[in-house]
């Protein structure tokens, strides 16, 4: 065996309570996203996972998360990468707009496209709308589908991830719904069917055992509570996937 990869998603964010596109808005924990990172450590700790290595969306809820676990989790990582390629994917002219009524202006076909197809972006945002979201790399566009995250995040494995996993570190990722998918799909080599049914759960640690070729010993990983994981996934699921 090489290392062990864990991947979190934030804890719940304002913008996930309130309905919203959120993609490369910067918004806040809720409370009970902060307790669902706090019951992440707790399971991390329990579960004897401590990686050394940690990488980090810069997006707000990534790094509010990431400090929570960081204040709990002994000992803790010697070592924290932020990385714009795992910032969440750009919904475009989406981005801060409520689901449902995007789900009642566009219909259900365009709005699940939009949502959990692969190839399929948003229309743009406008350049002062991009301007607006503060420190966003020009590189991220003004829109994305998931294709164009599967790729960003897909460099950030094959140079700084899986090298350090093959050296036999625990590495820990922290991001969100999209770049997680986007992770999954270049771990297990995902199908387009299979990525666009799958879900990642707020705040659940999903682990994977990594051979020394680089790939999961166990396609899919294991979540460290996994009836609620699946129980949560199910709720996203049937509020359209994230």
């Amino acid at each position: 065996m090489a290392g062990t990869l864990v991947l979190i998603r934030h804890g719940q964010s304002q913008a996930n309570a309130d309905g919203l596109f959120t993609g490369l808005l910067d918004a806040p924990l809720t409370g009970q996203g902060r307790a669902e990172a706090r019951h992440a450590a707790a399971l991390l700790d329990e579960a004897g996972l401590h990686p050394p290595t940690w990488f980090c969306s810069p997006l707000l809820r990534a790094v509010e998360t990431c400090e929570i676990l960081q204040s709990l989790l002994r000992p803790g990582p010697r070592h924290v990468e932020v990385d714009w390629r795992l910032a969440e994917r750009n919904y475009g002219a989406l981005t801060g707009r409520s689901k449902p009524e995007v789900l009642d202006e566009h219909g259900a076909e365009r709005f699940l496209a939009w949502r959990r197809s692969v190839h399929t972006a948003p229309p743009p945002m406008t350049k002062a709308r991009f301007a607006a979201l503060g420190d966003v790399p020009e590189w991220l566009g003004l829109t994305e589908s998931l294709a164009a995250v599967i790729a960003r995040v897909g460099i950030l494995w094959r140079e700084r991830i899986e090298p350090a996993l093959l050296q036999d570190v625990d590495v820990l990722v922290i991001a969100h719904g999209n770049s997680l998918r986007a992770l999954c799909t270049v771990l297990d080599r995902l199908a387009e069917d299979e990525v666009e049914e799958l879900n990642i759960p707020t705040g659940h640690p999903l682990v994977y055992r990594i051979g020394d070729d680089g790939r999961p010993l166990a396609r899919g990983g294991a979540y460290l509570d996994r009836a609620a994981a699946l129980t949560a996934a199910a709720t996203i699921a049937a509020e359209g996937g994230t």
